[in-house]
């Protein structure tokens, strides 16, 4: 019953082949200023407060509203945004950054250091984690004049200079927040930014409407006069509005993987994987370290050679995307792909079968309930364990019920994708240090995998100020973390956003459709 599968759908994946990435659109001609940009949004956001919330839709519809110092390209070099200049200095523990002037909030207050150093000593450090952590390796923040802001360090943090995103270090208006309870405050149900867009009307349950900020300070941008973020709960609805022209723009993961050749193909139509290198989205399979026989080395590297990634690469995800070598993405600062073997080969892993602990326990397989493609992913993982003569079985949960086994660890091997956020300081230590892998949490060292050294290393190499030395540090991390066979790593996922053609320059940072729509124009078709 399983071959069939694997069979129907490798045949499908070829029929593609040829065509799968699909067209860019050109980006080159004249801007035009004008019109109307339709997006689809989904989940709808549960607000646009992005200094409160730091889930994708907010992050999506926000990162349009608010602005941070800098912005991130593709090779995660950083642009000024806020920041007209910034200077680190040569021991690593000042960062000095020079804050634009004539820059306004969208009620027309001036946005000034004072609004930086709130935002990030205040608001920030009670209201966001990853901020609160970053800060403790701050020993002051100091505003020297209006448009400086100057940061000191108690020890260099090499990944410092990455944080400085709308997602992560948001500028929040000192006059409309301070002394107020955050959470509470009214402005929250209509944000108030300096990004290129203002937050002009939203009617739960069918849209978000954004309008051009004509006090922009970028002279001539944003381009187009509007943004509404369609509210479609359903993908094969999502898809439909697409094709009939209701919407312009699909984000990454808006539709169903099997819909997306079909969708590619209509007329003016283009598809890009880009706009996810700060993310480094990266597909594993938690392994529960805890449970026999999954804590003998030889069951965990036949598993991972079990796996046949590039399949699931072609049959299931369309081409986009990459096999996995390790714990971190190719996108992310200081990767190595010259780790390990831990490429497909099952007459290798029935050997390490042979060779171990394994006595015919049932493996308990938890997938990701997120659509039909997570689905048909953990079939072809319990195919390929079959193939080496490993008992599987599928154990069903919805959003809820996987977050809550996840925590408990009521699992053996359960599929999950994390964001890296350019840095493996940033977003991948912190699924693999020892003291980092309490239960209770679905986003930690879920596989409680210790290794003493190994923490060491990770905590010394977020310490160095010589990119060198990190990258020298972090090639040894990976290497030993690949050996050890800590998870069974997947693929780097691809998540196209699809548009219309005469969309122009939708994905033009790191963060594609979450901070680039000051730069999209429209042109006439």
């Amino acid at each position: 019953m399983l071959r069939p599968f694997k069979f129907a759908a490798a045949a499908v994946a070829l029929a593609l082949t040829g065509s799968l990435a699909g067209p860019l659109a050109a980006q080159d001609g004249e801007p035009q200023a004008g019109g109307t940009l339709n997006v689809v949004i989904q989940p709808e956001p549960p607000g646009l407060m992005i200094g409160l919330l730091q889930n994708g839709p907010t992050q999506m519809v926000a990162g349009d509203i608010y602005e941070s110092f800098l912005r991130y390209d593709s090779d995660l070099k950083p642009e000024g945004q806020l920041a007209e200049s910034w200077d680190i200095s040569e021991d690593g523990l000042t960062y000095t950054f020079k804050l634009r002037e004539g820059v306004v909030f969208h009620d027309g207050e001036e946005f000034t250091s004072e609004d930086a150093k709130f935002s990030i000593d205040v608001f920030l450090r009670e209201t966001h984690s990853r901020m609160r952590t970053y800060l403790t390796h701050v020993e002051s923040i100091e505003t020297p004049d209006d448009h400086t802001i100057v940061f000191n360090l108690k020890q260099p943090f090499g990944p410092f200079i990455g944080i400085f995103e709308t997602g992560t270090a948001p500028m929040i208006p000192k006059h409309i927040y301070e002394g107020t309870d955050f959470a509470s405050n009214e402005a929250n149900n209509t944000p108030i930014g300096t990004g290129p867009f203002k937050f002009e009307e939203w009617v739960k349950g069918s849209y978000i409407h954004l309008v051009k900020n004509e006090d922009y300070y970028m002279e001539g941008k944003p381009y187009v006069d509007e943004v509404y973020y369609h509210v479609i709960p359903d993908a094969a609805s999502r898809a439909v509005a697409y094709e009939t022209g209701k919407v312009d723009v699909l984000p990454g993961g808006s539709i169903e993987n099997f819909e997306v050749p079909r969708i590619r193909d209509m007329e003016n139509t283009c598809i890009t994987d880009k706009g996810w290198e700060y993310f480094g989205p990266l597909s594993w399979m938690w392994v529960n370290l805890d449970n026999e026989p999954l804590d003998d080395l030889n069951v965990r590297k036949a598993i991972m050679h079990a796996m046949d990634r590039d399949f699931a690469k072609t049959a299931l995800w369309n081409d986009l995307g990459k096999v996995a070598t390790g714990p971190v993405s190719s996108s992310t600062r200081f990767y190595s792909g010259d780790t390990p073997d831990i490429g497909y080969d099952p007459e290798k892993a029935k050997q390490l079968l042979e060779d171990s602990s394994y006595d015919g326990e049932t493996i308990r397989i938890l997938a990701l309930p997120y659509g039909e493609t997570w689905t048909r992913w953990a079939e072809a993982v319990k195919q390929n364990l079959a193939e080496i003569g490993m008992d599987a079985e599928l154990v069903p949960a919805d959003v809820a019920g996987w977050n809550q086994k996840v925590a408990d660890r009521d699992f053996d091997l359960a599929f999950t994708y994390l964001y890296q956020y350019g840095d493996p300081a940033l977003g991948v230590s912190r699924t693999y240090l020892g003291d980092n892998a309490e239960p209770g949490s679905p986003w930690n060292n879920v596989a409680n995998y210790q290794n003493a050294e190994v923490d060491e290393m990770w905590n010394e190499a977020a310490l160095m100020a010589d990119p060198a030395d990190r990258e020298e540090a972090y090639k040894k991390i990976q290497d030993q973390i690949v050996s050890d066979v800590a998870n069974i790593w997947l693929l780097e996922l691809g998540f196209p956003t699809i548009y219309r053609c005469n969309i122009k320059n939708p994905v033009n940072t790191a963060f594609g459709v979450n901070d680039g729509f000051r730069d999209v124009w429209i042109a006439e078709e």
